[in-house]
């Protein structure tokens, strides 16, 4: 396996570390940037063609030496009021460093008007990398699947999980098929300066996800449909700052106005492959809402 000349960051995550194996499978070799080495870390460094170092994202030193030698870097860092200017110098770094290429996460309906704080710093870094001139590729996923294990808990013990959705269809899909986009992005031709929408196959509702996770299951599981407020006081109780919890506030009004309904073609015509569909996913992840 030749020297890795792909950086991975928020390599430990769930995109990232679904990343990191996909490449390590294909006979990719590809360096993580970790902050810590922890279990996630040794995890990873025990895949094949997988160089672990660590690197903070409020450190420019220790990026620029995670990027020594990289030809293209994978762009995901944690949601916080931290994130544009973490991204944004990220962006600063790589250039000098010589970066080719930035595939950077970013999310359905990134816009710098949009009242989802989230949609807003995603679209003000991708305005940072088009303006640097490092050849770019911005993925906008829709909604995961796998954040439905944020609600195990309610799941597992009352049968039920709360959101603020309404009868909102959402076109949810699964962080794999975002990794195997990912994944094209970074090891083939033909990607710079284009912009995927990534969205499962279908466009389904929570009363829709509860009916399916009740068969999957074989008990009933409701979906309750809570005020904001509500939700906002749950979030802050499991421990979200405040920032990151009002900006899930905004980001689930936005699904519940129905803008992130429409299902994109993207995965299939990428990969050749129909994304996963949401029975998909629970048939694989069934066990952890057991």
């Amino acid at each position: 396996m030749k020297h890795a000349n792909i950086l991975i960051t928020g390599a430990t995550g769930s995109i990232g570390t679904t990343l990191a194996k996909q490449l390590s499978a294909q006979g990719i070799a590809f360096r993580a940037m970790v902050r810590t080495i922890d279990d996630n870390a040794r995890a990873l460094h025990a895949l094949p063609g997988a160089e672990v170092v660590t690197g903070d994202f409020n450190d420019a030193g220790s990026v620029a030496k995670a990027l020594q030698g990289i030809e293209k870097a994978f762009l995901l860092t944690n949601s916080s009021e931290h994130t544009e200017k973490q991204q944004s110098d990220f962006v600063d770094v790589a250039l000098q460093a010589g970066v080719q290429h930035i595939v950077k996460l970013s999310q359905l309906h990134a816009d710098a008007a949009s009242p989802v704080r989230f949609l807003r710093y995603h679209a003000a870094v991708e305005e940072k990398i088009r303006t640097s001139g490092i050849d770019y590729t911005f993925l906008r996923p829709n909604l995961f699947m796998q954040g439905l294990l944020g609600f195990r808990d309610p799941i597992i013990q009352q049968g039920k999980f709360f959101a603020t959705a309404g009868d909102a269809r959402i076109s949810l899909v699964d962080i794999r098929d975002i990794a195997a986009v990912a994944a094209l992005a970074l090891t083939t031709p033909g990607h710079a300066g284009k912009i995927y929408d990534i969205t499962g196959p279908e466009s389904l509702t929570h009363t829709e996800l509860a009916a399916k996770l009740s068969t999957a299951l074989g008990r009933p599981i409701q979906y309750i449909n809570v005020a904001p407020e509500q939700l906002l006081q749950a979030l802050s109780r499991a421990g979200f700052p405040s920032w990151q919890a009002e900006g899930l506030i905004e980001d689930y009004a936005h699904y519940a106005r129905g803008e992130a309904a429409a299902v994109s073609p993207v995965v299939q015509q990428l990969t050749g492959q129909a994304p996963r569909n949401f029975d998909q996913f629970l048939l694989d992840y069934v066990n952890l809402f057991a």
